[in-house]
């Protein structure tokens, strides 16, 4: 579905003590909306969350790049790499997004890159009924750890056929997945997916993934 965009405005969502920042981008008569949990290091100004972003809008998906972190806890080591911590904090931002009177109606969709993945995974299983599906870039689903067996969301992971550390923690994560579920290789890419052509290959699975499992009544 291809429409103008409705709404495209820096937000501030409140977590714990502190408010992260993010880009909220609506289409009009948005199918539902999916949130990005970067990886460590990395933050809402991702330029390749942000393509993939741009193709779901384009798609009619809206979107929410945010950052996990503040730039304080992002300076240490030990917080980029606490899962459960960016675990809580997408949470907080899914739950915000429930309250909002242009998100409230939209089902969500979570997409996690690198580390982020695993906060993607492990927030999923904390809320099975809310979570309709899940894409992971080049992932760590493994960091997910026991969360992985309760994961209800449809599952779809990425991983570049030349990153064969990860594409074989991808594996065993996947046999662990108990739903549906999908496990895809993109020839040629490397960790980051720096290749040409290999990142759009990533956003159109994820947008066949997000459009065939998000239905949310479109927004007036």
């Amino acid at each position: 579905m291809m429409g103008r965009m409705q709404l495209e405005k820096e937000v501030q969502i409140p977590a714990d003590a502190v408010q992260l920042a993010g880009s909220l981008v609506l289409p009009e008569h948005a199918v539902g909306l999916v949130a990005f949990a970067h990886g460590s290091g990395s933050s809402r100004f991702s330029p390749r969350n942000t393509f993939v972003a741009r193709q779901l809008n384009q798609a009619g998906i809206a979107t929410l790049l945010m950052d996990l972190l503040t730039e304080e806890e992002d300076r240490r080591y030990e917080t980029r790499f606490d899962i459960d911590l960016l675990t809580d904090r997408l949470l907080q931002a899914t739950y915000w997004l429930q309250k909002q009177p242009a998100t409230k109606d939209l089902e969500i969709g979570y997409f996690g890159a690198s580390t982020g993945a695993a906060a993607a995974l492990k927030a999923a299983a904390a809320l099975p009924s809310s979570v309709r599906a899940v894409v992971s870039r080049g992932g760590r689903p493994d960091l997910a750890d026991e969360a992985l067996a309760k994961v209800q969301s449809p599952t779809l992971l990425i991983v570049g056929g030349n990153d064969p550390v990860v594409l074989q923690l991808n594996r065993n994560a996947f046999e662990q997945l108990p739903g549906e579920k999908d496990l895809i290789i993109v020839p040629g890419a490397t960790h980051l997916f720096e290749e040409p052509g290999t990142l759009e290959e990533v956003a159109r699975l994820a947008t066949g993934w997000f459009r065939s499992h998000l239905h949310s009544v479109p927004v007036a």
